[in-house]
C-alpha cells in the first residue's frame, strides 16, 4: 500500500484514527480540515499542499485532491482523498530558487561600480 510506504504507518495503525488531529502538523490542521469538510459538502479541492509527518518523524510534502463521494441518490457520503508525495519536487524547486537568487546577487555585484 502506497500510503504505508510513504508514511511508515500500517493500515491497522491508522484505521479509526482522526487523520487531521493525529497525522497533520498543528499549523495545517485547520486548513486540511476545511478542505476535507468542504469536499464533504460538495466543494472539491485540487492541488492542496501540506506537510505530513511519517512514523519516524520525517516531514513529507503532500499534494492532496479531495473529491466528494456520493451515493446512488447523489447525496454526499464521504470524501475520497488522493495524496501524492511531492517532497522531492519541492526540494528541487527550493534549490532552483536559491540558485537563481545567488546568480542575481552575483550579477548585481558584478555590475556594481
Amino acid at each position: 500500500n502506497k500510503a504505508a510506504e510513504i508514511t511508515g504507518f500500517t493500515r491497522d495503525e491508522v484505521i479509526g484514527k482522526d487523520l487531521v488531529e493525529v497525522y497533520i502538523t498543528e499549523e495545517f490542521r485547520v486548513s486540511v480540515k476545511e478542505v476535507l469538510d468542504n469536499a464533504l459538502r460538495g466543494r472539491e479541492a485540487a492541488n492542496f499542499e501540506f506537510p505530513l509527518f511519517t512514523k519516524d518523524k520525517k516531514r513529507v510534502e503532500v499534494l492532496l485532491n479531495a473529491t466528494t463521494r456520493k451515493d446512488a441518490s447523489g447525496n454526499a457520503v464521504g470524501v475520497i482523498g488522493v495524496g501524492q508525495d511531492i517532497t522531492e519536487r519541492k526540494q528541487v524547486e527550493e534549490e532552483k530558487t536559491r540558485v537563481a537568487k545567488e546568480l542575481q546577487t552575483f550579477i548585481d555585484t558584478a555590475n556594481a561600480p
